[in-house]
C-alpha cells in the first residue's frame, strides 16, 4: 500500500492524530498535466491535507479544498469522496511562475474554500484567506478561526511524494482542566514543530511518530488506503447534453463542425458525441448513453 492515511491517538490526553502519505495518486495528478514544480508541490499539500480532514469526517459523499487567486496560480482544486478516492487539478500562468516561487508569490490575496457536499444532508462551506506563509498554516488558521477543534496542519511534497501530519484537540474525557489540557495540547504541537521537511517526507509513520513522541503513550491505528479516481464519465457528460436540452445540443454540435467533444480538465479523458449519438440521446429521454466513443 504506497496511498494511505493512518491515525493515531493518545492515550493520556484528548488529542488524535492523522498521518498521509501519497505517492501514486500523486503521480496520476502530476501525470495529466506538466506542472511547474512550485505548482506541484502545492498541489501535492493540498491533496495531502484533503485526505487528511476526510480522516476526520465521518460522512457519505465529497469534501473539496479549492484555493483560487488573481495571481499566477489561480486555481488549486483537489476532490476527495468518503470512498477515499482523490482527483486534482491546477490552473496557472506559466509566464510569471518562477523555480522558487511560494504561496504568497503564487496567489497573493487568494482565498481557500473548504467545502463538505454529503450525499444527502446539507453542503457545507467555510472560507479562510490564504494569508499564512503555507498551505499549513492557512488551514490551521481556518480552524483557529472557525468554532471548530483546534487542528493543525504539517505539509511537504516534492514532486513525487505527498505527505502530511495533523494533530487535533478533542473535547474533555481524560483530562477536565482547561489548564492541564492546554499545557498537553501546546507540548504536542511544539514536539511536532521540530518535524522537518526531511522526516515528513522520508520517515515511515511508526518511525516518525517515535521520533516525536516516544515518551507519549501513544496508539497507531491500521492503515487505510486511498487512490486516485477521476468521477468523470461518459454517462456524467451524456447527462450535461441533455440538460442543455434537444435544441440547444444540436446547435452546439453544429458550431462544433458536426461532433461535441467534452474534456475532463482533471484527468484529460475526452468524450465525443457525433450527431448519431445526441438523437440517440434524445430518443431515449437521457436515460442511456452512446457506446463510448474515446480519443
Amino acid at each position: 500500500m504506497t496511498d494511505f492515511s493512518q491515525r493515531f491517538l493518545f492515550d493520556d490526553t484528548d488529542v488524535r492524530g492523522e498521518m498521509v502519505a501519497l505517492s501514486e495518486s500523486y503521480a496520476h495528478v502530476l501525470a495529466k498535466h506538466s506542472y511547474p514544480q512550485p505548482v506541484a508541490q502545492l498541489l501535492g499539500e493540498l491533496m495531502a491535507a484533503t485526505a487528511l480532514l476526510v480522516g476526520t469526517l465521518k460522512f457519505d459523499g465529497l469534501l473539496v479544498l479549492q484555493a483560487r487567486s488573481e495571481g499566477p496560480l489561480s486555481l488549486l482544486m483537489v476532490e476527495c469522496s468518503s470512498t477515499r478516492e482523490l482527483r486534482g487539478i491546477a490552473r496557472y500562468d506559466g509566464e510569471r511562475i518562477s523555480a522558487d516561487a511560494e504561496l504568497h508569490d503564487l496567489m497573493p490575496d487568494g482565498v481557500l474554500a473548504i467545502t463538505v457536499d454529503p450525499a444527502k444532508g446539507q453542503r457545507y462551506q467555510g472560507i479562510v484567506a490564504l494569508d499564512g506563509v503555507d498551505l499549513a498554516e492557512c488551514l490551521s488558521n481556518y480552524f483557529a478561526s472557525s468554532e471548530q477543534l483546534p487542528t493543525r496542519f504539517w505539509l511537504r511534497a516534492d514532486g513525487q511524494r505527498a505527505r502530511g501530519l495533523l494533530l487535533q484537540q478533542l473535547p474533555p474525557q481524560q483530562q477536565r482542566e482547561a489548564e492541564a489540557r492546554q499545557e498537553s495540547w501546546n507540548h504536542l504541537l511544539t514536539l511536532a514543530d521540530t518535524l522537518t521537511a526531511e522526516e515528513l517526507l522520508g520517515l515511515d509513520n511508526p518511525t516518525l511518530l517515535h521520533r516525536l513522541y516516544h515518551q507519549e503513550n501513544v496508539r497507531l491505528f491500521d492503515a487505510q488506503a486511498l487512490q486516485f479516481r477521476c468521477s468523470c464519465s461518459r454517462e456524467r457528460s451524456a447527462g450535461a447534453l441533455v440538460s442543455l436540452g434537444q435544441h440547444d445540443a444540436e446547435l452546439l454540435l453544429a458550431e462544433q463542425g458536426g461532433q461535441v467533444v467534452i474534456d475532463c480538465q482533471f484527468c484529460n479523458e475526452r468524450y465525443a458525441f457525433d450527431a448519431a449519438d445526441i438523437a440517440q440521446l434524445f430518443a431515449g429521454g437521457g436515460s442511456e448513453a452512446p457506446a463510448p466513443t474515446r480519443h
